[in-house]
């Protein structure tokens, strides 16, 4: 069995992983929390496609980056909260008062898509992934790693009316994750995804759109039922 490195030996690795304005520029861009492919972290930092998937490979091997795919595309990411962390606190000392890292925009805000659609049979945009970001707030939904429900996302159900008892006859998960096309970050999904997507079709919290497809528009009784079960405004998706 080979030895690990000595810890100096491992902590000089991750550095010389960082210690490259590409390489920073692309995690100062990951750090939106989003996923970017190789071709798109290329035209971020202006290299060609070639060299950034080299330095692609320093931050997979350094374990700073994770790859992840979503059907034929495969996608970066950091790779957990706490190398996020790691990161934005060495931007945050070296460039002292700086705002939020920059954002790139994936697609148009006023696509429809962009704004609520379905993604299979769960929500997903900026719509899912509020409703997925405010579960975590609440302590309804563990978002590290693999997503579970909480004891209290379980009561939060029950009172949403998104039925969780009658046992689900599958391999599906109860929550699980899936990487958003447009917000490039990961939405809630699983059987609890489903149903809560379910019954806001059936309540009429959401309606397809009149071009038909997979776009939905949250309606006046959807606009009230998420703001009283989750305290979301339509900003939130809009």
């Amino acid at each position: 069995m080979t030895d690990s490195p000595p810890p100096a030996a491992r902590l000089a690795a991750l550095a010389a992983a960082m210690a490259d304005e590409t390489r920073a520029a692309m995690c100062m861009a990951l750090l939106e929390g989003r996923a970017w492919s190789a071709g798109e972290l290329s035209r971020i930092t202006g290299v060609t496609p070639s060299t950034a998937s080299g330095h692609l490979t320093r931050l997979l091997d350094a374990g700073i980056c994770v790859t992840e795919r979503q059907g034929r595309h495969t996608y970066v990411r950091i790779a957990d909260a706490e190398t996020a962390r790691l990161v934005d606190s060495l931007a945050s000392h070296a460039i002292p008062g700086r705002d939020a890292p920059y954002t790139v925009p994936v697609v148009a805000a006023s696509d429809p898509l962009a704004r609520a659609r379905t993604c299979y049979d769960h929500f997903a945009g900026r719509l899912g992934m509020a409703i997925t970001d405010t579960m975590a707030e609440r302590g309804l939904l563990y978002p590290e790693g693999v997503f579970e429900l909480t004891d209290a996302g379980r009561e939060w159900c029950a009172r949403a009316g998104v039925d969780l008892e009658s046992e689900y006859r599958g391999r599906r998960p109860i929550a699980s994750s899936c990487l958003d096309w447009t917000e490039r970050r990961r939405h809630l999904g699983g059987v609890v995804g489903a149903r809560l997507c379910g019954v806001a079709l059936r309540r009429e919290w959401v309606a397809r759109t009149e071009e038909g497809g997979r776009a939905l528009r949250v309606t006046d009784d959807g606009e009230a039922a998420f703001g009283e079960l989750l305290g979301l405004a339509p900003d939130a998706w809009h």
